[in-house]
């Protein structure tokens, strides 16, 4: 099978970028079938005509929608190893809470323990461990708050770049239904 290379102009924060995109009748991938777009060609267009017509709504649609699909992609996969990082600093979150919930009983059951009946020891100890277990479910609370508002994050950085993604195809899809293709 004949394969043919087309040449789609990238605007790249002002510089230009070439992305060569194999096309061909025998169905290898086409600039739309990398956007998960299929198009048929209704006017009877050859795949040549195609290609440069692809070429042409993909820039016209960078330029309305203010959205390059494969710039989108690079955000997420960063995204993803940012929640990533996240996540870990979220299951750190927490941490120590125990100690200092022992430390702060222990000072506070020893000044109560002595203030009572002059047992700073014995009031230490059953305060520290109040401390220890009040400081341990503090703990546990701000690790999993740390996590909730992590996962959050990332599902709304997610959703941001799906509205982005999906109002490019749109412009892209418009672009092409405008040169007489059928476009799903």
């Amino acid at each position: 099978m004949r394969t043919i290379r087309c040449l789609v102009t990238l605007v790249l924060t002002g510089s230009i970028a070439m992305l060569s995109m194999p096309v061909s009748a025998a169905g290898q991938q086409t600039l739309a079938s990398t956007l998960d777009i299929y198009v048929f060609p209704s006017a009877g267009q050859t795949v040549e005509q195609q290609s440069k017509d692809e070429a042409s709504c993909y820039n016209w649609a960078v330029q309305n929608s203010g959205t390059d699909p494969f710039e989108l992609n690079k955000k997420a996969e960063q995204q993803a190893q940012q929640a990533a990082v996240n996540q870990q600093q979220a299951s750190q979150a927490g941490a120590g809470s125990a100690a200092k919930g022992a430390v702060r009983g222990a000072l506070f059951g020893a000044l109560i323990g002595e203030i009572a009946d002059d047992e700073a020891g014995k009031g230490a100890g059953i305060g520290a461990g109040v401390g220890l277990l009040s400081g341990r479910k503090r703990g546990k609370e701000e690790k999993q708050q740390a996590q909730q508002q992590a996962q959050q994050s990332y599902q709304s950085q997610q959703q941001a770049t799906a509205v982005q993604r999906d109002n490019f195809k749109r412009a892209f899809s418009v672009c092409l239904e405008a040169k007489n293709y059928m476009v799903k």
